[in-house]
């Protein structure tokens, strides 16, 4: 699928779960692509639950909740806001 939207000269992705139900060969391997993207200058807008994926690949984690942004953590700012992470992720 990623492979079809960069024929068409898009330069902003959005990926919906693009890790569910795969191998981690492959989740590795979507993680490599969405970096060159990046490195490209393509924007992403990834919605992911898979945060250990997402946190290698966002430079900003929006916290959803009933359709609602009601947080944002950037990515550099991770291990200061663990706390409330997992309070967000229910660990």
């Amino acid at each position: 699928a990623i492979g079809r939207i960069l024929r068409t000269g898009a330069k902003m992705l959005l990926l919906d779960e693009p890790t569910e139900g795969l191998a981690p060969v492959i989740i590795q391997q979507i993680g490599r692509t969405i970096a060159r993207l990046k490195g490209e200058g393509f924007t992403i807008v990834l919605v992911e639950q898979n945060f250990r994926f997402a946190s290698t690949v966002a430079d900003r984690h929006y916290v959803v909740e009933q359709g609602k942004v009601i947080d944002m953590i950037p990515n550099d700012q991770l291990d200061a806001n663990i706390d409330k992470i997992e309070a967000y992720l229910g660990v």
